[in-house]
């Protein structure tokens, strides 16, 4: 059985390797920052011992260095969109992660299932100069896979070790968020192939298409997602404006460690724009299949109706010749010979057949399938 994930985990963050804290420290350690990391279920709970140890390190008079109300009440909502805003002491980004099965089959029944377990669930990041407070659902894998990663790189696992640590709280935010986005990116791949295989079936000639619910909940999520991205790349692009409006360090070390923090911050938005234009992409490609079917159905009926027509055109003459020896006159040509009957079905089979040439010639018939 899962061991369920505990509500509050705090690291310390430094040069050396990284220290998992049993309890929140009275007071900031000299080097280093601290990382947060609360499930948005125990949220209220640990908030008021949460509120108190911000207040103890970065609080300043009127209350200052706490989480604003407003930001607590945001971090609690389960449905708000991405966002950015900022306080003189901390930046609050709200960062949607993205939940979806990974195991569909995208040949079987199991690819309708695949759609409508895409969701998602947002991450809250509250930035201050040496605390970062993450709000995580009570599902979220980030920050689990955050605290196996920093402490196999704090222990040296990694070959290039401590040298790779989060050098700031807005360096490991960027790196959550970073790896938030590659989720998308994953996903890209599995709907290109979900749609994929939807276009072949609209464009197979002998298929019945009757996957129209299928198709509309997927362009229905293609829409959701594209939403969420526009949303995401808003946040991201006001977190980049209001970097940039930081105050330049005097020291060459942390001059550096600000313009590392841009380079991230324009890596994780162009990753955004990567997978906005391919969801924009698949809605082209899917609306383009739903155009291409419709138009191959037309001109399947129209075929249908020119072969129909043909076939009417043929036969009608040879209905005229058998109207016109049916008539009921007594002098009639061939009416009493033995051989009119032959000579009859010669005169009809020569019409027939002449008229079927013409038409073949004139390609009115095809005998390709219609695509």
């Amino acid at each position: 059985m899962a061991e369920a994930p505990q509500p509050l985990r705090a690291f310390h963050l430094q040069s050396d390797p990284l220290v998992e804290l049993a309890q929140l420290p009275a007071q900031l350690p000299a080097k280093g920052f601290i990382w947060i990391g609360v499930n948005r279920s125990s949220f209220e709970t640990v908030l008021p011992e949460l509120q108190a140890a911000l207040q103890r390190w970065v609080g300043g008079p009127g209350g200052g260095g706490t989480l604003v109300d407003l930001h607590v009440s945001d971090l609690l909502n389960t449905q708000l969109p991405s966002t950015f805003d900022y306080t003189s002491w901390y930046d609050l980004l709200v960062f949607r992660r993205l939940v979806a099965s990974q195991k569909a089959d995208p040949n079987g029944e199991a690819a309708r299932r695949t759609i409508e377990t895409i969701d998602t669930s947002p991450v809250g990041f509250a930035v201050f100069d040496r605390v970062l407070v993450t709000v995580h659902p009570a599902d979220c894998q980030v920050r689990e896979y955050f605290a196996q990663r920093l402490t196999q790189l704090g222990q040296g696992t990694d070959l290039r070790g401590a040298s790779r640590l989060p050098t700031s709280p807005a360096d490991l935010m960027l790196r959550m968020v970073n790896h938030i986005v590659d989720s998308y990116l994953d996903l890209r791949r599995l709907l290109t192939r979900q749609l994929g295989h939807l276009q072949e079936q609209l464009l197979d000639p002998y298929s019945h298409f009757r996957n129209w619910r299928y198709l509309l909940d997927s362009r229905n999520a293609l829409h959701t997602l594209e939403d969420t991205c526009e949303d995401q790349r808003s946040a991201m692009q006001e977190w980049l404006d209001a970097l940039e409006e930081w105050p330049e360090p005097a020291d060459g070390g942390a001059q550096r460690e600000q313009e590392l923090l841009r380079v991230r911050s324009r890596d994780v938005l162009e990753h955004i724009e990567r997978v906005l234009s391919h969801v924009r992409r698949l809605e082209q490609s899917a609306e383009g299949a739903v155009q291409l079917h419709f138009s191959a159905l037309s001109n399947r009926t129209n075929s249908i109706m020119r072969t129909l027509t043909v076939l009417t055109a043929i036969f009608l003459p040879l209905n005229l010749i058998t109207g016109i020896f049916g008539m009921n006159f007594d002098a009639l040509p061939l009416i009493h010979s033995a051989t009119g009957v032959w000579v009859a079905f010669g005169i009809m089979a020569f019409v027939g057949i002449g008229l079927g040439l013409l038409f073949w010639r004139k390609r009115y018939l095809d005998t390709h399938p219609t695509a």
